[in-house]
């Protein structure tokens, strides 16, 4: 059974978390990381999966979302961002604290592989697992489902936001409810991330994606109606100071008639996916053949249409 333990972020929010440790030695330690509106307890038999196999794995509910949710969601405010700038923040400060000098991997689903890039911090990581990370521009969802995807995340749910004063995605049995600032910002989201923020945080939220150089595996599945490669492209684009690998699983040669978006964190992948994901956490081995490799300080090959430059004067670290 888990640990309760509470992170402490550096604007002063606590976080519910859950420390996993394995009953022998320990190998290294594994930060995982939510999607958007998903509980910590999603990826419980992950994170115990993880320990059978000599790792200390962290969970976490990131502020607004399960444990983590204050009393009034409607009186919250935040950002999306915040998730990654404070809340990842924390978890790798407290896993550093614990262990300064052993093995530290970031898993991310979904959003939780994009928020590395805003938090201080996250330099801290030796290696990052990115499962169908993102950050939801509605024009790379599966072409087949867009329309309606834009309907239901980039209409509706802002309109809803805006009259409840935060998502009651429960309710209809999407998600977990969000705070306000968390759906709005989704909804409105472009191609470009910066275009979310002011430009007087442009530099800052460059430097702190430019200064992560550990080793990047981003890995989705071919009937991922979020998670297309256009859109892992657009994603590993900012974090351009690490080498990164891109890997597209089918699901039929893995066994299954579907997995979409959600379901790599399901059990029926022990065996499989969750065993596969062992080579890279420990040994930083991509045990998959890659679609793309792109080299630290390059862009990833794109379609003219989708963009991946900085703000004007923008320069990748050396």
């Amino acid at each position: 059974m888990p640990e309760s333990v509470a992170l402490h972020c550096t604007d002063g929010f606590t976080l519910a978390a859950q420390l996993w440790r394995p009953a022998g030695a320990e190998r290294g330690a594994v930060i995982i990381s939510c999607a958007t509106g998903v509980l910590s307890r999603y990826y419980a038999r992950y994170a115990s999966f993880l320990t059978e196999h000599g790792f200390t794995a962290l969970t976490y509910d990131f502020r607004g979302i399960g444990g983590s949710r204050p009393q009034r969601l409607r009186d919250m405010r935040m950002r999306w961002r915040d998730w990654g700038e404070y809340d990842f923040d924390a978890a790798v400060r407290y896993m550093r604290e614990r262990d300064p000098h052993g093995l530290l991997v970031a898993v991310g689903h979904s959003a939780g592989g994009f928020m590395p890039g805003f938090a201080e911090a996250a330099s801290e990581v030796d290696r990052y697992l990115n499962v169908a990370g993102q950050f939801a521009y509605w024009r790379d969802y599966a072409a087949e489902r867009r329309l309606g995807m834009y309907a239901k995340w980039h209409l509706f749910m802002p309109a809803v936001t805006r009259l409840a004063g935060y998502f009651p995605g429960r309710r209809f049995g999407w998600l977990e409810d969000l705070p306000a600032g968390v759906a709005l910002e989704w909804s409105r989201r472009g191609a470009r991330m910066e275009d979310s923020y002011p430009p007087d945080e442009h530099e800052l939220l460059f430097s702190r994606f430019a200064a992560i150089r550990a080793p990047i595996l981003a890995v989705s599945t071919s009937d991922d109606e979020f998670a297309t490669p256009a859109a892992m492209r657009r994603g590993l684009g900012y974090f351009r100071n690490s080498p990164r690998q891109l890997v597209q699983l089918n699901p039929r040669a893995l066994g299954f008639e579907r997995i979409g978006h959600f379901g790599l964190f399901h059990d029926r992948h022990r065996n499989g996916f969750w065993r596969e994901t062992l080579e890279w956490i420990a040994e930083g081995r991509n045990p998959w053949l890659a679609d793309a490799v792109i080299e630290a300080g390059a862009a990833p090959n794109s379609d003219a249409a989708i963009p991946f430059g900085a703000p004007s004067g923008y320069k990748p670290g050396p």
